[in-house]
């Protein structure tokens, strides 16, 4: 259980409703959540943050959405599914065709293969957390376990809990020297061994890894991969959607999962962070055909399929984003180093407020270690999204920075178990997927605060 769901069952059960007969006598009745959805209604580290930046007017890098629009080409795609490509009306249920051509074409080169056809060994969703979604229902039996590593993207919790299973954490623990993300963020291969059970059923890896920006290496995927072979039981989930976003790609190139342990791993990936349009949610996964089953054995009783239009619109894009970009091999290219120059950017504001950041190779969010900051540090106050003390210090400082310097970031606590939390006592996440005039003005609000201090 991580901190947001421990945060979470302190809430009660029942919600109480009331309504009225038709003589106007008030009824009460109880509305008791399932069990496995217990504690997940309530406020999470994303309700409190965005909110209060919004209240504070402060410059809001916590959240990753990107700032710009969709390039104008993938814009252009759009119209024309509309009005050119006819593509209005449902879409087959597993994925639309268009699309599942092209990412077949796309993991075929990835992953070198010539077997990943669109029929079989390819799925469509609403976004990259509905594929993952699809999967876990699809996989996971009550009580099977699924392993975690940590920091953990807190959707990946609450979906192992809603599928009914139970998240196993493995930490990523930090090395005292480090030259980047990468190598800061170390993943203990005894460690991940011994959490392996006979209950093991599935394990998230997610490369760039969110929230550090950390790139497994060819080594240490070959680690994992020789692990998991010997427990045939296990699928690993590979969460790629930053797989583009690489900005040297020969130190720290990314290495697919799915390359190294092809009939054990579903690749999971998405189209909203390459091409700035996370609102379109298309997203997808891609393996052996009895892998993809899982997601499209359950998206044909939820949601059916992903809105046509969104998918036919992005497999226009992923053509026209391999050819030519603005000077640059390809719009990848392109974008891999747009976002390394906002990645600098965002570096020069943290240490302008006597941070250390912690530089990724790829990814959009970067930690920063805020030990050398002293602030008000109020560990018994208390919010809707962490009513327990004391307070950890990575969450009272980011509340702190937003009321009083004007620039907020994301608590790593949120994505870590309770045993785990000190490992982020020190750190902030940050975003640098926003435009070059937002982190200007973040390090101008850093340097005007700390600087005078």
């Amino acid at each position: 259980m991580n901190l947001r769901k421990a945060v979470l069952a302190l809430s009660s059960r029942s919600t109480i409703h009331q309504t009225r007969s038709r003589r106007g006598c008030r009824l009460f009745s109880s509305l008791v959540l399932a069990d496995r959805l217990q504690g997940l209604d309530r406020p999470t580290v994303w309700h409190e943050f965005s909110p209060l930046a919004a209240q504070h007017q402060a410059i809001n890098l916590g959240q990753g959405y990107p700032e710009e629009d969709p390039p104008a080409f993938v814009q252009n795609a759009m119209h024309a599914a509309v009005y050119q490509r006819n593509a209005n009306q449902y879409a087959r249920s597993a994925a639309h065709m268009p699309l599942a051509h092209v990412l077949a074409d796309d993991y075929n080169s990835k992953l070198q293969r010539t077997d990943i056809v669109a029929e079989t060994h390819i799925a469509t969703a609403v976004g990259c957390t509905h594929a993952l979604y699809c999967a876990l229902m699809g996989l996971i039996q009550a009580r099977d376990e699924v392993i975690l590593l940590e920091p953990a993207f807190d959707i990946y919790s609450s979906q192992v809990q809603m599928a009914g299973g139970k998240a196993v954490y493995v930490p990523l623990r930090p090395s005292s020297d480090a030259s980047g993300a990468s190598d800061y963020f170390q993943l203990d291969l005894e460690e991940f061994e011994r959490a392996i059970t006979p209950q093991t059923k599935a394990f998230i890896l997610n490369t760039p890894h969110n929230p550090t920006g950390k790139i497994f290496s060819q080594t240490e995927l070959e680690g994992i991969a020789e692990i998991v072979r010997k427990h045939p039981r296990i699928t690993v989930i590979a969460d790629e959607v930053y797989e583009y976003l690489v900005f040297d790609k020969t130190k720290e190139p990314h290495v697919p999962m799915a390359s190294l342990l092809w009939d054990q791993t579903l690749t999971l990936s998405s189209a909203g962070k390459t091409f700035s349009c996370t609102g379109w949610k298309v997203g997808w996964a891609v393996g052996p055909p009895h892998l993809v089953q899982a997601v499209t054995a359950v998206q044909q009783w939820v949601t059916f399929s992903a809105p046509t239009v969104n998918q036919d619109a992005i497999a226009q894009a992923l053509v026209q984003a391999r050819q030519p970009y603005q000077g640059l091999p390809s719009y990848y290219d392109y974008l891999a180093d747009d976002y390394h120059q906002k990645q600098q950017l965002l570096v020069e504001a943290l240490q302008a407020a006597g941070m250390t950041p912690i530089v990724p190779a790829g990814g959009f969010f970067i930690m920063a270690d805020t030990s050398a900051i002293e602030f008000p540090y109020p560990s018994m106050e208390k919010t809707p999204a962490m009513p327990v003390t004391p307070m950890p210090r990575d969450w009272a400082l980011s509340r702190w920075m937003t009321q009083t310097v004007g620039v907020t970031a994301i608590p790593p606590s949120a994505f870590y178990s309770p045993e785990n939390v000190p490992l982020a006592q020190n750190l902030l996440r940050f975003a640098y997927c926003k435009n070059a005039e937002t982190l200007q003005e973040a390090h101008r609000r850093f340097a005007a605060y700390f600087q005078n201090q």
